[in-house]
């Protein structure tokens, strides 16, 4: 009964951390469709400097979540290595997911809305927490 327990515990504080990540990337999205008309441009920026503007809003999420949550949820550091990888794929397969229902819908797409923008979002606001979180 005790090993069902951890093991509750692990997945709960999994749970947490891909939640706190979600709505950090959920408000990227929010907010890049409110204000990307403004920003529009005749032609769209290369990709890698499209996914380095993502690692860096990634990174900048990462700092402001450690900042209102400073405590990881994860305590375990092989489970804190484990969502460093985990969480920006999920997280990446769900935006994937995201701008799939978007574009049948025939809504305008952010970048962020593909499996490779999300999981540099993800992934660099994960490397945050990960690195100064407590």
């Amino acid at each position: 009964m005790e090993i069902l327990s951890e093991i509750a515990g692990w997945l709960l504080q999994f749970l947490g951390e891909f939640l706190l990540q979600a709505m950090g990337e959920a408000l990227a999205e929010l907010l890049g469709h409110a204000v990307k008309e403004p920003f529009r441009r005749p032609r769209p920026p290369h990709p890698g400097l499209a996914a380095l503007g993502y690692l860096t809003f990634g990174a900048i999420a990462g700092g402001l979540s450690v900042w209102l949550v400073p405590t990881l949820f994860i305590k375990a550091m092989w489970l804190r290595i484990a969502n460093l990888a985990l969480t920006p794929l999920a997280l990446g397969l769900l935006m994937d997911a995201v701008g799939s229902w978007r574009e049948r819908r025939e809504k305008a797409l952010l970048r962020l809305e593909t499996f490779a923008y999300g999981f540099c979002f993800a992934f660099a606001m994960a490397a945050v927490r990960f690195a100064f979180g407590r």
